[in-house]
């Protein structure tokens, strides 16, 4: 598994300017026991100059791969957003996708420049599609029918024409290295190419004055490695393309292929590679393109995930252990932490697997079978459900669970009335609070206490 002697310290799963220095771990030149000691624990801890380089990568190779026809990368907000990263997306030149009148709010907080928000959504209320036309954004990825006639209304009642796109079903699913084809697809998003829904919606969107259809959006799936789901959408919204401009005379000029790209959470895998994964786009949208004599499409796409998964490591204090026995005569020692489902709901969610290490000191204990668990009132309250420790990890020692900025933080809840982690930012040995931690003050300033009176 690519283990060396500091407590199997894994680079590939650690962001850019990680390292285990001397007897514990660096993040951005800043030691796991200091972050900790300053801001406590749990602690989501982002390596800024990662973030950046790998925003920039995904701009870089679009334009590259794309040449002539580059759309624009959107950073898909629901992965993690904040103000600050949104001041981050901004300076290095790339768009942000937004699909709850929250997230939009965060951008505008950061005065992101709306001609690069596009707003996504399979169930957007009309004052999310209302702020969002009065700013300005780029594009509405419109989902439904209804969606149509609400966005096309409350255009024309601000006296604007609203640039929309479709988002299609092309009969994909792909996660990891897997991906279905279906001819019917049993989503909750978008318009079925298959069903002819999606033909249906053209045409409906043609007939607003207050619309303009610029394109077609799809997204397949997660954590995908390969390009073979995506070459089978690509083709079929070509295909699709090529029936608008055989009907309406005229070409649309937009195609958004989604995001999805996989990143390591394991020694030994690797994440996606910008340049190789939308070269092999690039080549797949051209040949389709030139098989039904069109012009290639603006494409975009919306990496979340493969920007600022890698580049984020979740500090955990341990609170107490213990050893069990297991059916088969083996022992399992449990690990628990000051955090949990509540910070990571991945692995109770999706079986998403985790890796660790001991982050504040050398150890050269036996490793053990092990369980990390967090304090939460559920059994299914599990951060990794098997990883091999040192057996002598004890209540204040320090773990370390790397790339957890995708959908850590901004899935957190506040069950069990846990007040959600505090985000650093760390940069050059120094760091600073993105999101400060949330307080029992917090939680309580929801509670009201009011007189009855008649509705």
């Amino acid at each position: 598994m690519g283990h060396n002697n500091h407590n199997f310290f894994a680079p590939e799963v650690f962001s850019m300017n990680s390292e285990f220095e001397g007897l514990e771990l660096n993040l951005g030149g800043c030691n796991a026991t200091s972050l900790a000691r300053e801001f406590g624990t749990p602690l989501f801890v982002i390596d800024e100059p990662d973030f950046k380089f790998r925003a920039q990568a995904w701009k870089e190779a679009l334009e590259e791969s794309f040449e002539g026809s580059a759309g624009m990368v959107f950073y898909a907000a629901k992965a993690f957003i904040s103000v600050e990263v949104a001041k981050w997306i901004n300076d290095c030149g790339i768009g942000l996708d937004v699909c709850t009148g929250g997230e939009l709010a965060v951008a505008l907080a950061a005065n992101f420049p709306a001609e690069r928000i596009e707003l996504h959504g399979n169930n957007k209320s009309e004052a999310e599609i209302s702020k969002a036309i009065a700013v300005g954004v780029r594009a509405i990825v419109v989902d439904s029918f209804y969606e149509i006639e609400r966005v096309a209304r409350l255009a024309a009642e601000a006296g604007k024409i609203q640039k929309v796109l479709l988002r299609l079903t092309a009969g994909i699913e792909a996660h990891t290295h897997e991906f279905i084809a279906t001819a019917h697809e049993d989503v909750k998003f978008g318009f079925s190419i298959a069903s002819g829904a999606a033909w249906k919606a053209v045409e409906e969107v043609q007939q607003r004055a207050s619309l303009r259809l610029a394109g077609f959006h799809s997204h397949i799936g997660s954590q995908i490695f390969s390009t073979e789901g995506f070459a089978i959408a690509a083709s079929r919204l070509v295909a699709l393309l090529a029936k608008y401009r055989d009907h309406f005379n005229s070409e649309l000029p937009e195609l958004d292929l989604g995001g999805g790209y996989g990143i390591a959470y394991l020694p030994g895998e690797t994440s996606v590679d910008p340049l190789e994964i939308l070269r092999e786009l690039s080549h797949v949208v051209r040949s389709e393109c030139a098989k039904h004599q069109l012009a290639c499409p603006l494409v975009s796409i919306e990496p979340g995930r493969a920007i600022v998964g890698p580049t984020t490591t979740t500090i955990y204090s341990v609170g107490t252990t213990k050893n069990v026995q297991l059916d088969n005569g083996k022992n399992r020692r449990y690990i628990a932490v000051d955090g949990g489902m509540s910070d990571n709901i991945r692995t109770a969610l999706y079986q998403a697997e985790y890796f660790a290490i001991l982050a504040n000191r050398v150890s050269t204990d036996d490793l053990i079978s092990s369980r990390i668990v967090g304090k939460h009132c559920e059994s299914g309250d599990i951060v990794i459900r098997e990883i091999e420790l040192h057996g002598d990890i004890s209540p204040g020692d320090l773990l370390a669970v790397p790339a957890t900025g995708a959908y850590g933080r901004s899935m957190a809840s506040n069950y069990n009335h846990v007040p959600r982690p505090a985000v650093v930012a760390v940069k050059n040995g120094k760091a600073r609070l993105l999101v400060r931690r949330e307080t029992e003050a917090d939680l309580l300033a929801l509670d009201v206490v009011e007189p009855e009176r008649s509705i």
